[in-house]
């Protein structure tokens, strides 16, 4: 959903900090990228976004339910306790894992849903309160959102990555709207991103405006 993404629990460790980065450092089939030069490291995210979508759209439905259910057993791990707690998810879109079977499960546990809402343009993410059976309605690039319910501020987010590196930065789809609803938060959540083992590369050049998830839950 977005592009850009910090947290009040253990800070992320750094496998290689950015500040110690190499100044250059390759994509896969892409030309040099200098980490301080914005407009290089956007074109670049770009060409590795649409790639690594690519990839996963040759993912077929059933070894995507198999691996979406993996996905949920370790997420149920790195989550704890569900019983009382308000979990932001998703819903899935362009071949993301699908853990709307495990969003139903969590209120069968005691937890609740919320579903991410974009507002408009630059702007933070609003969440909306939902269980089955709630009307929905498509909201920006046709996703189904909440129709209505007032806006509500979750314990855990669950953010989709397109892509995410060793520090947990998150490559979203350009949009920003999970790094700037981090940042807006006055009490910051539990951010989790979601994706396939193979959507791990070796950085995404982190910007100042860039916050890193949590923990990055994958299949792998």
């Amino acid at each position: 959903m977005s592009d850009k993404n910090d947290s009040p629990h253990e800070p992320a460790e750094y496998a290689s900090p950015p500040c110690y980065m190499h100044e250059f450092e390759p994509g896969p089939d892409t030309a040099p990228v200098h980490k301080d030069n914005w407009p290089e490291v956007a074109g670049w995210r770009k060409v590795e976004r649409a790639r690594l979508i690519d990839q996963r759209l040759t993912v077929g439905a059933d070894e995507r339910k198999a691996r979406s259910e993996r996905i949920a057993s370790a997420l149920d791990l790195a989550i704890g306790k569900v019983g009382g707690r308000l979990i932001s998810v998703y819903w899935p879109f362009r071949g993301e894992p699908d853990l709307r079977n495990w969003a139903v499960s969590v209120i069968a546990r005691g937890g609740r849903i919320a579903l991410p809402v974009v507002i408009r343009k630059a702007w933070p993410l609003e969440f909306r309160g939902w269980a089955p059976g709630d009307p929905l309605e498509r909201g920006v690039w046709n996703i189904l959102v909440p129709a209505h319910g007032p806006a509500v501020q979750p314990d855990v987010v669950i953010a989709p990555v397109v892509g995410f590196d060793a520090a947990n930065y998150r490559l979203g789809y350009g949009g920003g709207f999970f790094d700037r609803t981090l940042a807006a938060t006055p009490k910051r959540p539990l951010a989790i991103g979601i994706g396939y083992a193979e959507s791990r590369i070796r950085t995404i050049y982190p910007q100042a405006h860039d916050i890193p998830m949590d923990a990055v839950v994958t299949d792998g």
